[in-house]
């Protein structure tokens, strides 16, 4: 272990450590859809419960995370990505047991978001105490290789299945689990026993405020060397004290209508994004006519996109202004219903801008807030409410698809009703993008 520390770094070995977990957090979900036909027919779901099955995750990630930053409070953020990548694992097997029938589904299922949920609060926690610096950097690289994640296991699942059958080939993701597992348990060592090159600091016992204040920019400033920080006045796993700027004139976001509309827009973002995840490989076999073997492969552009969308959104905001960076995310986003339902042949170039636009998106909405909201405490009530109210919605999204498809027999209503939530989304997005906000 202490060669791999010397080779690495300290920085390298817990970026390492990030990354493998990183691949898990959405790799069990995006696995499902390239063979929900399989799994709804050996267990005899209907759409609207196969659409249940893919929305699980999504409402434990709108309803436990309050719970899992209680959790994460009371034990190491280490103890806490363990606890979540076993979970996963948990989840994962039970998913794929050939014992229990749709009931193990599901339950395999809901393992598998509180493992994704607890993971989710405990990995950003890290990366923000421990690459003061390079939060920006470290975040943009994490949130490309979950989408990463998403890309191989969408692209290769269906293939999979025909070799394995549909049990064997969502377990065998399992495999990224047990090898970051692996990883956290040998590698990064726990808190107290770390080697001499290991920083103090590198692995907060559990969550705290983080250090870094947010800039006009969406991006971090790390304060001076020397200078106070809330992480050096205030205990581990408690809320700072919110300052002046937060007691005095100012209402609670909860009695703001922005973030409400912060809400409703980021809502329709991720309903659109998890009802077309769910359901793409199908709409594409269906409505573009895209073989069934290889409908998995073209779905993962939807998100192999993203990474790039992820990516170049902070630098289109930096030089092309948030308005404008909106317009272009919102026509790209818009390019993919419209394809589908107009030139399905076309649908390659819709699924690519598409995948573009919703990682971007996600990057915007997060800029809007860290804008908006100049001061850490309210940053972060903000950011828990839009979440919260943004996951409830999009959790019965992949429901009401399936659901809608039963009901019409095809996918143009379905889609239709997608692109109606983006023109939602579209409006929205205007409207705050518009709106005057203060400098940090």
């Amino acid at each position: 272990m202490r060669r791999l520390h010397a080779a690495l770094g300290s920085s390298g070995v817990l970026l390492v450590a990030i990354l493998l977990a990183a691949l898990n957090l959405r790799t069990p979900l995006t696995a499902l859809p390239p063979v929900v036909t399989q799994v709804s027919d050996e267990l005899h779901l209907t759409a609207a419960a196969a659409g249940l099955l893919t929305g699980i995750p999504v409402l434990c990630f709108a309803l436990t995370t309050p719970a899992a930053a209680a959790l994460l409070g009371r034990i190491s953020l280490r103890s806490g990505v363990l606890l979540a990548l076993l979970l996963i694992l948990a989840g994962t097997g039970v998913r794929s047991a050939d014992l229990g029938g749709a009931a193990a589904a599901f339950a395999g299922t809901v393992l598998i978001g509180l493992g994704i949920t607890t993971a989710n609060v405990a990995v950003p926690a890290i990366t923000q105490r421990s690459f003061r610096s390079r939060v920006s950097t470290v975040t943009g690289i994490y949130t490309a290789t979950i989408n990463a994640g998403t890309m191989v296991s969408t692209a290769l699942t269906a293939s999979l299945a025909l070799s394995l059958g549909w049990r064997w080939a969502l377990l065998s993701w399992g495999l990224l689990a047990i090898l970051a597992i692996a990883w956290w348990w040998r590698v990064v060592p726990p808190e107290g026993r770390a080697p001499e090159e290991w920083p103090p600091d590198a692995l907060p016992r559990s969550v705290g405020p983080p250090a870094n204040q947010a800039t006009d920019r969406g991006n971090t400033r790390t304060p001076a060397e020397g200078t106070p920080t809330a992480e050096a006045t205030t205990p581990p796993g408690r809320d700072e004290t919110p300052g002046p700027s937060d007691a005095v004139g100012k209402r609670s976001v909860l009695k703001e209508k922005y973030t409400w509309a912060l809400c409703a827009m980021f809502g329709m973002q991720a309903s659109s994004y998890y009802g077309l995840t769910a359901w793409l490989p199908l709409i594409l076999s269906d409505l573009a006519g895209v073989s069934s073997a290889s409908s998995g492969a073209a779905a993962s552009l939807f998100q192999g996109f993203a990474v790039l969308g992820s990516l170049g959104a902070s630098v289109g905001i930096r030089y092309a202004g948030l308005r404008a960076s909106f317009v272009g995310i919102a026509v790209a986003w818009l390019c993919l219903p419209a394809s589908l339902l107009l030139v399905p042949e076309a649908w390659m170039v819709g699924v690519s801008l598409a995948g573009a636009a919703q990682g971007a998106n996600f990057v915007l909405v997060f800029t809007l807030i860290a804008r908006r909201f100049t001061s850490v405490h309210r940053a972060r009530k903000a950011s828990a409410t839009v979440q919260s109210v943004g996951y409830s919605m999009a959790a019965v999204a992949p429901t009401l698809v399936g659901g809608m498809h039963t009901l019409t027999g095809g996918w143009q209503a379905p889609v239709a009703i997608v692109g109606c939530a983006l023109t939602i989304m579209t409006v929205l997005g205007l409207m705050l993008t518009g709106a005057r906000t203060p400098r940090a």
